[in-house]
C-alpha cells in the first residue's frame, strides 16, 4: 500500500511538472490591423471668363488633391494644379480627370462662346461743299440768240441765291456757253453776256459780286453733240462751276 501511494504522488509530481512548463511558454502575437484605404482623390475646374465672343480668351484654373495623375482633356497631362489660357471657337465643356491610389474623381467647366459682333456699318460719308454746290446751282438756259434770262428760269436762280446764302464763303464761275450756229468770235461775246446776265440777277438778289467770276467758252464746249435744236437748246446754257 505505501508502495502505491509513492507511485501517485510521483505522478502527480510529474503532471504538475508538464503544467509548469506549458505555463511558461509565450502567447502568440495578434494579427496587424489592415491598413486605412486611400483617399479619394478631388477636383475642381473653374473657366474664366465663362462666356466669351469669338476669338477671344479663357482661363481654366484647376486644383487637385490625392491625386498621382491629372489629365485636362484636349490638353492632356497637367500638375496638381494651375492654370491655362484657351481659346476655343465654339462652345465648349473642359473636363478634368484626376487618378489616384483612391480612386478617380473628375470636374467641368463650360466656355460659352457668342458670335462676335458685327462691325458697324461706315456711315455714308456726308456731302461736300462742292457736291452741295452742284445740286443746288442747276444750269439757266437761254433762247437762240439771247442773253435775257427767261421767265422759266427765275425758280432755279431763286434756289441757287437761298443755298448761297447758307454758304456765304463760296466763290463760283458761271461759264457762258452757245450752240454752234454763228461764229467763234460772236459766240465768245454771247457766251459773255450770258455770264453776266445770270451775275447781275444774282447780285441784284442778295450774292456778293466778289464771290461771282463769269468766263464764256461760246460753242466750244457742247454738252450735247447733235446738230438738231433738241442739242441745240441744251447748249445754250449758263454753268455754274465751284470755285474760281
Amino acid at each position: 500500500m505505501k508502495h502505491y501511494s509513492l507511485k501517485w504522488g510521483a505522478a502527480v509530481l510529474a503532471v504538475a511538472a508538464i503544467l509548469t512548463v506549458a505555463g511558461c511558454k509565450k502567447k502568440a502575437a495578434p494579427a496587424p490591423p489592415p491598413p486605412p484605404p486611400a483617399p479619394a482623390p478631388t477636383a475642381s475646374l473653374t473657366a474664366n471668363p465663362a462666356s466669351i465672343q469669338a476669338g477671344q480668351a479663357s482661363t481654366l484654373s484647376w486644383t487637385t488633391q490625392n491625386a498621382t495623375s491629372v489629365t485636362l482633356e484636349g490638353i492632356g497631362k497637367v500638375g496638381p494644379s494651375g492654370s491655362q489660357t484657351v481659346f476655343p471657337k465654339a462652345s465648349t465643356t473642359y473636363k478634368l480627370t484626376a487618378t489616384g491610389d483612391g480612386g478617380t474623381q473628375e470636374a467641368t467647366a463650360r466656355v460659352t462662346v457668342t458670335a462676335a459682333p458685327a462691325p458697324p456699318q461706315a456711315a455714308a460719308p456726308a456731302p461736300g461743299e462742292a457736291e452741295l454746290f452742284a445740286a443746288a446751282m442747276k444750269d439757266i438756259y437761254f433762247d437762240y440768240d439771247s442773253y435775257q434770262v427767261r421767265a422759266s428760269e427765275q425758280a432755279k436762280l431763286q434756289a441757287a441765291v437761298a443755298f448761297l446764302k447758307t454758304r456765304p464763303n463760296i466763290r463760283f464761275t458761271i461759264e457762258g456757253h452757245c450752240d454752234e450756229r454763228g461764229s467763234t468770235e460772236y459766240n465768245l461775246a454771247l457766251g459773255e453776256n450770258r455770264a453776266n446776265a445770270v451775275k447781275t440777277a444774282l447780285v441784284n438778289l442778295g450774292v456778293p459780286a466778289a464771290s461771282i467770276k463769269t468766263i464764256s467758252y461760246g460753242k466750244e464746249r457742247p454738252s450735247c453733240t447733235g446738230h438738231d435744236e433738241a442739242c441745240w437748246s441744251q447748249n445754250r446754257r449758263d454753268h455754274f462751276a465751284y470755285g474760281q
